[in-house]
């Protein structure tokens, strides 16, 4: 039970009609890309630099949360090489074979796009060692004392992995990529120039302070930030005269249960069960997720990381446990004996009601 593409927060990409929306609202040139400045510089530099020399750019590797643009990025470096783009995925590719069979089609300076590349087979990525190094892969041929393995050269090649845990990439082939970016979430000032460089592309007239109180509530992600802006604007369209302003906003978003910090039904629920059925915790994840009616995965990876990079949760070693300012944004007394813990995990006791942030 997975509730994460039914989200309104969900950085996944959603169904055929979002995905074609979109794609219309990213940007084509690097120029035009918002936010990741560091990162834009140095791709830059990688690309421009191989562009004079008339080779083809090393690898490059993009971490970090969906939604910040990554696969965005793999269509920019394209673009500006000038160059086609072959687009798969890490769980597409489930034998040697798979990536064989991709490889030896590329024409030269081809771009290749492998998103979530540290799911892919363990076979398929040994053989991505040598095409990525040498620009050849060794095809095996029969079975058992009696295979062989026949190389076959390959045309010059850019790949772009991505991946949202970079922690789980083997050494050798993180060691392959020539330059590695990590993307950060972004600041609401950035995400209010993107949600005003849609509203453009979309048509949509909102005011700024709309266009302000929506890039607070996206979670520090472009993707949510476009996807709440499309609910603002249908909101708009049925319920008003189409324009956006700062009250037609906040009831959207309200209707639409996204609260002031970006929290949604999900969010709160964890919150709100970790603190009403098991006094603020420690409580396991499993536990944890139970209460919820979800499964442990879909806590520990859609909801979790949000509310602990907001400060709300902990994750201490003897399970999860609300934060101060967990009890204060949900505005629930904490019990006399509730056990706190600070954003590093570490767990205090609270004396007082006024240790609890805006007493």
């Amino acid at each position: 039970m997975d509730a994460e593409p039914d989200r309104l927060v969900s950085a996944d990409t959603g169904g055929p009609e979002e995905r074609v929306i979109e794609a219309a609202l990213r940007p084509k040139k690097l120029d035009d890309f918002i936010g990741q400045e560091r990162v834009r510089e140095q791709l830059s530099l990688v690309l421009h630099s191989a562009l004079r020399r008339g080779r083809t750019p090393d690898h490059v590797l993009l971490s970090g949360g969906p939604g910040l643009g990554k696969t965005t990025l793999a269509m920019i470096i394209a673009a500006e090489l000038g160059r086609p783009l072959r687009i798969s995925s890490g769980p597409a590719i489930e034998r040697a074979g798979d990536l064989a069979a991709v490889l030896s089609t590329l024409a030269e300076g081809e771009v290749l796009f492998l998103d979530e590349i540290h799911r892919m087979a363990r076979p398929a990525e040994e053989m991505l060692y040598v095409a990525m190094e040498d620009f050849r892969v060794d095809v095996v041929v029969g079975k058992g004392p009696g295979a062989t393995a026949i190389p076959l050269d390959i045309a010059p090649f850019t790949l772009v992995g991505a991946t949202t845990r970079a922690g789980m990439l083997p050494g050798p082939l993180r060691d392959r990529f020539g330059f590695t970016a990590h993307m950060d979430f972004y600041e609401p000032a950035e995400l209010e120039v993107i949600i005003k460089r849609s509203a453009r592309l979309l048509d949509v007239v909102i005011s700024d302070e709309a266009a302000a109180e929506v890039a607070g509530r996206s979670r520090g992600t472009p993707r949510i930030a476009n996807r709440l802006l499309r609910r603002v604007r249908d909101y708009a369209e049925v319920r008003a005269d189409g324009v956006v302003d700062l009250e037609l906003a906040r009831a959207a978003l309200r209707l639409y249960e996204v609260d002031d910090r970006g929290l949604d039904r999900l969010d709160r629920a964890v919150l709100e069960s970790l603190m009403r059925k098991f006094g603020g915790g420690p409580v396991g994840l499993s536990t944890l997720a139970v209460s919820v009616g979800e499964e442990p995965e879909t806590v520990e990876v859609v909801a979790e990381p949000f509310l602990v990079r907001q400060g709300l949760l902990a994750r201490t070693p003897r399970g999860r446990v609300a934060t101060p300012a967990a009890w204060a944004h949900l505005g629930i007394a904490p019990p006399p004996s509730a056990p706190m813990a600070d954003s590093a995990g570490t767990l205090f006791a609270l004396e007082d009601d006024d240790d609890l942030p805006g007493k």
